[in-house]
């Protein structure tokens, strides 16, 4: 893990993360690989805030099936990173 950007995939945008972020809780697609300190870090870095604490969860990939073929969708892991009350919101849709 040597780039911010390696560990922090993207941001996961749903009507439930959308309730998160008034209360200043993010939440991101991170490396599986990656420690909470190494997110907290990441964040820290891209984002220029001050996390206060950082929870991971593994999702399982899914069954999924094309034809006869079947398979399952990669797994993935969710970092929920809470802010500090002084720090400034992320804006992800700033044309909106």
């Amino acid at each position: 893990m040597k780039n911010a950007r390696d560990i922090i995939k993207r941001p996961v945008i749903t009507e439930r993360t959308s309730d998160f972020m008034m209360n200043k809780r993010y939440v991101f697609e991170v490396d599986i690989r990656a420690n909470k300190t190494a997110i907290k870090q990441a964040v820290e870095e891209i984002f220029k805030v001050k996390v206060t604490s950082v929870n991971t969860m593994r999702v399982a990939g899914k069954p999924k099936r094309q034809g006869r073929h079947s398979g399952y969708t990669s797994e993935w892991k969710k970092a929920i990173v809470q802010l500090s009350e002084d720090s400034k919101e992320l804006e992800f849709f700033e044309t909106v």
